[in-house]
């Protein structure tokens, strides 16, 4: 059984309704266990939850004065029963009274009457006089019990006062696992070959089927993966008829597919899930940040979370506009504890897929749409797991670029050549973990920067890169010009096409920003 405890203040969140949807859904043996004391800090909460509006079905809800132990132990013991018995979830409504302030800076005579205030039920002084009125206990007992209890109170609060604080040096500890089980992962499966004529999708699905034929506790979730669709973009195509039913579509709940990826991850399984664009990713956010991202580190690595998230990403595939084309990638890499991969071949798709299933730490793999169907060139080399890959030498100028930056930048790099220009075109892959040393090394030897992005400006992954790259003296003092930065400005990804072209990066514009750098 899983315990799931909450307070009547927070059921009215989405979460709360999605979780307890998708129990009823699948017959989940999970028990809420909703905590009412008719307060969500100052504002009375019984007009507003959802046991007052009839929105639990009977069937599950289980509507108790909690405030009497033996009566909450009674409902909670056929509660449980119930549940552990196959009878799907429960919802355990335990009405309170809250005895004190909700903080130590609230004041809550201040928003509650004397009269309410006189009469609030303490369940250790109804339990008290229960006692004593059947004779089960003399007041002896009770204040031997009490004294007891008290004692041990000041004894627990007197030694955890006293512990040590924890070694401020080891804060940084545990944002991720160690470095060796991230080196294992990449050494479990090597470079993976190109294929001539593959593309994006191929090389995904067939990522998909190696890890589920591989990894048995792998599960892959999300909307309309099983067959016969097998995803809108047809990356789990086919999967289902090997898969052993671990192949499974979700709801369209963003907050419920990563939700439940969390829980599975932490219970020993491999969730990968697919949300059907990025643009979606805002219903999820709360799971991915306090969540996904925490979970390792907020318990010094007792409990991890290898969870992969794939969606596909970004512009360049017109009509998309608003909820379609967005390239976010920086609100991912702003939080520790993920790793956030950008491939842009076929090949390198597939190793950062194959490479994620072995980590042990969550991952985002956003995957360009316009690079989806492209078909893989006849003479591309082997992608390595981890890391960037240089795509074109030179001694002028270092292009860092990554997802759809990629072909603007070697398109506009390939056009320079006839004028004598010669570029290393970086394209970065993995966001985090970044191979920084490759682009410093690459700087401190061409003297000229340029990092092209499609996202906006403003606190882009993009601009936070320059900014890193020039803070060290080796690399400031290495440049031969201001650093340039092509990207979108800060407006939204229009639905015409025209309008797209116009507010995104081009390959004049890369080109204008390496002309820049020269002068």
């Amino acid at each position: 059984m899983v315990l799931c405890s909450v307070g009547d203040a927070t059921t009215r969140q989405g979460e709360f309704f999605e979780a307890l949807a998708f129990a009823l859904e699948r017959d989940l043996p999970v028990l809420f266990l909703v905590s009412d004391n008719g307060y969500g800090i100052s504002t009375p909460t019984a007009d507003f939850v959802p046991s007052g509006l009839g929105m639990v079905p009977d069937r599950v809800m289980w509507d108790i004065d909690a405030a009497d132990p033996d009566v909450l132990h009674d409902a909670a013991s056929r509660a449980i029963a119930s549940v552990r018995g196959g009878g799907g979830p429960a919802v355990l409504w335990c009405r309170l009274d809250r005895l004190d302030s909700h903080t130590s800076s609230d004041d809550q005579r201040v928003y509650r009457t004397p009269d309410e205030l006189a009469v609030l039920r303490d369940p250790i002084e109804v339990f008290r006089s229960r006692l004593l009125r059947e004779g089960t206990v003399t007041p002896e007992q009770l204040m031997d019990t009490e004294t007891r209890v008290a004692e041990h109170v000041e004894e627990a609060f007197d030694r955890v006062a006293a512990e040590p604080t924890a070694d401020p040096k080891a804060v940084h500890d545990h944002l991720f696992a160690p470095q060796t089980e991230r080196d294992a992962a990449c050494e479990a499966i090597g470079p993976v070959a190109a294929r001539s004529g593959d593309t994006m999708v191929a090389a995904v699905n067939r990522a998909l089927r190696t890890g589920l034929r591989d990894q048995p506790e792998m599960v892959v979730f999300g909307e309309d993966v099983e067959d016969p669709k097998g995803g809108v973009f047809g990356f789990t195509k086919g999967l289902g008829e090997t898969s052993d039913g671990r192949v499974t579509n979700s709801p369209l709940a963003e907050a419920t597919i990563v939700g439940a990826a969390v829980g599975l991850a932490a219970a020993g399984m491999r969730p990968v899930v697919e949300l059907q664009f990025i643009d979606f990713v805002g219903p999820a956010w709360n799971q991915i940040a306090a969540q996904l991202t925490t979970l390792r580190w907020r318990t010094l690595s007792a409990w991890n979370c290898p969870v992969v998230i794939y969606a596909p990403w970004g512009g360049y595939l017109p009509g998309g506009g608003i909820w379609h084309s967005q390239s976010n990638e920086s609100l991912f890499t702003h939080l520790p504890g993920l790793r956030v991969a950008v491939p842009s071949t076929p090949a390198d798709a597939e190793a950062v897929f194959l490479e994620s299933f072995e980590a042990p730490d969550p991952t985002l793999v956003l995957l360009p749409k316009n690079l989806m169907r492209r078909r893989e060139r006849t003479d591309a080399p082997p992608s390595p797991s981890r890391g960037s890959r240089v795509l074109r030498t030179g001694s002028d100028v270092t292009l860092v670029t990554w997802g759809n930056g990629v072909d603007l930048s070697l398109a506009a790099v390939d056009a320079l050549i006839g004028e004598g220009v010669t570029t290393d075109v970086i394209d970065l892959r993995w966001l985090v973990p970044l191979d920084r040393e490759t682009v410093a090394a690459s700087l401190r030897r061409t003297g000229r920067l340029v990092v092209v992005q499609e996202d906006n400006r403003t606190s882009s992954f993009g601009a936070g890169l320059l900014a890193d790259l020039i803070q060290t003296d080796e690399e400031f003092y290495s440049l031969l010009a201001p650093p340039r930065l092509v990207t979108r400005d800060d407006i939204h990804v229009p639905f015409h096409p025209d309008l797209e072209d116009e507010v995104m990066p081009s390959v004049g514009d890369v080109a204008a920003a390496i002309h820049s750098v020269l002068r």
